[in-house]
């Protein structure tokens, strides 16, 4: 559904008239090549251009190492003076059999990116950028071509990226390698070369594309048994060190992560820590932590209403067979919406998108309608309109025949208003069950669901606690209407989280559709009969319409709302830059709509005495803000075995390894973290 919904608003976007890069093709015998340009320029930030070479049916081009033959694509930049330019980036490479040669390289399509630097003084309204690339195009002969290429891009400052080539630029980035989630043995036992694979990838296939060339032979299979995966060592390799890249494939994954390690037999070389030993907490910790972080869910500000009143239901009924029954319903909902998010998000993300958990809450319509869900829930706990059994059930309707059906409905909508929130141990379960095999990463969130359901759950089962739900009485009835304000609450918020994603015409079409559904509220209150449902109805309908309309562009300027005065937005060039000089950064990673990231910047991080300590450590603070997709932040949250926000990390100026801070922060865990050295 989001892929959908996703594709037709990149469509909408691109036959909107929007200020593009403008480029021209270039086709040779063999390809079709252009510079694409993810966006308008702005000076001192980094802008990522692509090389897009689309190859001859049945042709391929090389990669950085070209395997037996060939050599690699390589690209000339002509920039103006002071613009600086990163190496390509490259995507996993695939192994082409060529008679009794290997390639490593790329057949179809193909996106090279390259990011480059604008100087903070640049003064133009347009850049012009020219290059000239060159590459080895191969099929049963060899063809060395090559094109002078030309692009111009608009420079505005804090514009937006060209729809136009956004999913392009998502799939590209999707290709790139990751750090490994943990360290792994190379060693050499004669000319055959040992690697002993992470108990975290759990790969089913796996192939080793060293960077050098005369690392392993290329044509040789490469055999894969357990976790151990052998390649031939080209004769006279005597280097100390493996790089390159490990591509893997496990339950309909495929992913590349980047090989740094010493080969011997000893101990792997230092790597990229992936955030507080995340990775390795193992299979049954992570079942621990899920349970754990679904029980604290229930406190959040949008599940308590519903839990309070499914336990409210309880009161004054005897513990037995019909109790227990519904404590199993209301698990079952809770745990089918669970197993539903689960599946829609490993299989995204196993066809190459890059999102992670919350990313139904990236689009706006999503969002739209929560808000009208929040709304229509209140307007119920008032006793506006009723809803019937099938939704909430209270009283004695809960020992009726439906009754079960009732609580399965609420088990589902207390999983569904749950999405928005991310609890202490969430972040560690779900970002190590997202590098697990689908059995393993669907017990995973069964466990988060079992710990959501576990207080409704408990009381159902345990007489003992069931006494403890006071006697029915007229506070019943004051107590639900008291909680339909933090539902409205709720809906205020999810409104602001709509100006952040797609600016205010997207608030007023969502306020006008939940002003109409006070007025179907009120019609099917006030009136009787077929003719007053049927009103009810068309008016819903046009405030779904209303939910669904295209939205606008990103509102600018939403850096301003995370934390500390005088953020910078977060870039991997930017922070890549700022590491370079020496200097501590902090990193945010967050969302307009992530509860428990907003709740931290209110009370730890834009404090006094954390700005102090900023200032006084001369630590750069850098916001990710994941409100609207970004695969650059869903892949660092990636890197550090995270799948949702928050995130928070300190890189040392030193070029120590980053330290990861807790999901919820205070003012002296910040303060005490920015002071270690």
């Amino acid at each position: 559904m989001w892929k959908i919904l996703r594709l037709c608003l990149l469509l909408l976007l691109s036959l909107a008239p929007v200020a593009g890069a403008a480029h021209a093709a270039v086709k040779t015998e063999n390809a079709e090549v252009e510079l694409v340009a993810e966006g308008p320029a702005s000076p001192g930030k980094a802008l990522t251009v692509a090389l897009r070479l689309v190859a001859r049916p049945g042709w391929h081009t090389y990669w950085l190492n070209p395997g037996d033959t060939g050599f690699p694509t390589t690209i000339d930049w002509h920039l103006p003076p002071g613009f600086t330019t990163g190496p390509i980036q490259w995507p996993l490479p695939e192994a082409l059999p060529v008679g009794p040669l290997v390639n490593y390289g790329y057949e179809g399509e193909v996106w090279l990116l390259s990011e480059i630097v604008v100087p903070a003084d640049y003064a133009g309204d347009t850049l012009a950028i020219t290059a000239r690339a060159d590459w080895l195009i191969c099929a049963d002969i060899c063809v060395p071509e090559g094109a002078d290429l030309s692009l111009s891009v608009p420079v505005a400052e804090g514009a937006a990226p060209d729809p136009r080539h956004a999913l392009g630029f998502e799939k590209a980035r999707a290709l790139l390698p990751l750090p490994l989630p943990a360290p792994l043995v190379a060693s050499r036992q004669g000319e055959v070369l040992e690697i002993l694979l992470p108990d975290v990838l759990q790969a089913k296939t796996a192939h080793f594309f060293p960077a050098d060339g005369d690392v392993v032979v290329a044509a040789a299979p490469q055999i894969l048994e357990g976790s151990r995966l052998t390649a031939t060592l080209e004769t006279g390799f005597a280097g100390e060190r493996l790089g390159g890249v490990l591509v893997i494939e496990s339950g309909g994954w495929k992913r590349g992560f980047v090989v740094d390690a010493a080969v011997s037999g000893l101990a792997p070389a230092p790597v990229p820590a992936p955030g507080a030993g995340v990775a390795h907490i193992g299979f049954f910790l992570a079942l621990l932590f899920a349970f754990l972080g679904g029980v604290i869910l229930n406190l959040m500000p949008c599940v308590l209403p519903v839990l309070s009143i499914k336990l409210l239901s309880l009161a004054g009924k005897t513990p037995g067979p019909e109790m227990r029954r519904h404590g199993i319903a209301y698990t079952l909902g809770v745990l089918a919406c669970f197993v539903a998010l689960a599946g829609g998000l490993i299989a995204l993300r196993a066809g190459g998108e890059a999102i992670g958990w919350g990313f139904q809450l990236q689009s706006p319509v999503v969002v739209g309608l929560l808000a009208y869900l929040f709304f229509g829930l209140g307007l119920w706990m008032l006793d506006v309109v009723s809803f019937g059994s099938g939704l909430m059930g209270m009283g004695d309707r809960l020992t009726r025949h439906r009754g079960a059906a009732g609580s399965f409905g609420t088990g589902l909508l207390a999983a569904v208003v749950a999405t928005p929130c991310t609890a202490p141990f969430m972040g560690a379960a779900l970002g190590f069950a997202l590098t697990r095999p689908m059995l393993e990463a669907l017990a995973i969130f069964v466990a988060l669901g079992l710990g959501l359901s576990a207080p409704f759950l408990a009381v159902s089962f345990v007489p003992g606690l069931a006494r403890l739900v006071p006697k029915p009485g007229g506070w019943m009835v004051r107590l639900k209407k008291l909680l339909a304000f933090p539902l409205f609450a709720s809906t205020v918020w999810l409104l602001w989280v709509l100006s952040v994603q797609t600016g205010p015409m997207a608030v007023a079409s969502a306020g006008a559709g939940i002003v109409l559904i006070a007025l179907a509220a009120f019609v099917l209150s006030e009136f009787r009969g077929v003719g007053s449902r049927l009103v009810s109805l068309a008016i819903a309908i046009v405030a779904l319409s209303l939910a669904v309309a295209p939205a606008g562009a990103p509102a600018a300027g939403g850096i301003a709302a995370h934390g500390p005065s005088g953020a910078e937005a977060y870039s991997p060039a930017r922070l890549a830059e700022l590491r370079g000089q020496g200097r501590n950064v902090f990193v945010n990673l967050t969302a307009a709509w992530c509860i428990t990231c907003l709740v931290n910047e209110q009370v730890a991080l834009d404090r006094p005495a954390v700005r102090e300590a900023l200032a006084e450590t001369d630590t750069v603070y850098m916001v990710g803000d994941w409100t609207n997709r970004d695969p650059e932040i869903t892949r660092l949250l990636t890197e550090h075995g995270r799948s949702g926000v928050p995130l928070y990390v300190i890189y040392p100026g030193d070029g120590g390894t980053p330290r990861v801070l807790p999901q919820l922060l205070t003012e002296g865990i910040v303060v005490e973290a920015l002071a270690q050295p």
